[in-house]
């Protein structure tokens, strides 16, 4: 069993006896012992759907209101004629072929990959290198768009891209411990109402089962659903 450390214990102690509102739970989480880094927050969704149905998968991107607390480092493929730009608008590199065989060659140090329609059949040769990382651009969640450059400024300043696991949960970063309640609570608020709108129409039941948050070290306090 893995060793909980003296701040998980004391905080575990301490958490409600079950599902609380959204500004409970914001505030519990706020007030477990900081660590000796501003720690993510992260919000987990037990979601009612089937995930071995394709047409039941839950995936897609979200601007949080207030952002995550952190960048990050986009490419762009596209044409030659849109490389200046989509630096300009802060791809960490761009281009097509010369960036196509710098990732074959070996190099991935980047977080998210946006690519232009126009490029998409040179780019579809990277999946088998992408795909397991997660870092393949793909229509279903932004990152293969006309408009490469506004993907670029969302993503770098920190959209969130989400999908959900083999166990139905929807896992984000929604802030970082050092936000105040009322921001982590706007961005929470925001991503469940996206979720709520991709609902899939073949999803019975009961859609949004379980939801929780927690720091990076801390114990998760569960969310009342019904809230939402």
């Amino acid at each position: 069993m893995r060793k909980r450390s003296k701040r998980y214990t004391a905080s575990a102690k301490d958490l409600p006896s079950g599902p609380v509102s959204l500004t409970e739970a914001v505030k519990k989480v706020k007030s477990f012992p900081p660590a000796k880094f501003d720690q993510s927050i992260d919000c987990v969704i037990w979601l009612g759907i089937d995930p071995k149905q394709s047409d039941q998968i839950v995936r897609g991107a979200v601007s949080l209101p207030h952002g995550v607390g952190k960048s990050k480092k986009v490419i762009a493929f596209c044409e030659d004629s849109d490389v200046d730009a989509a630096k300009q608008a802060g791809a960490l590199d761009a281009g097509c072929d010369s960036l196509i065989k710098k990732i074959t060659d070996g190099w991935t140090d980047f977080d998210v990959a946006i690519a232009s329609p126009r490029v998409m059949g040179k780019v579809s040769r990277l999946g088998k290198l992408l795909g397991p990382q997660g870092k393949m651009p793909s229509p279903k969640n932004g990152t293969v768009t006309q408009d490469i450059l506004t993907a670029i400024k969302e993503f770098a300043a920190g959209k969130v891209e989400f999908k959900n696991d083999a166990g139905g949960n929807v896992h984000i970063v929604v802030g970082r411990q050092s936000f105040d309640e009322d921001r982590l609570a706007d961005n929470i608020r925001a991503f469940m109402a996206l979720i709520k709108k991709i609902k899939p129409a073949k999803a019975k039941g009961t859609y949004i089962k379980k939801m929780a948050i927690s720091a990076s070290m801390s114990p998760a306090v569960q969310i009342d659903a019904a809230e939402f």
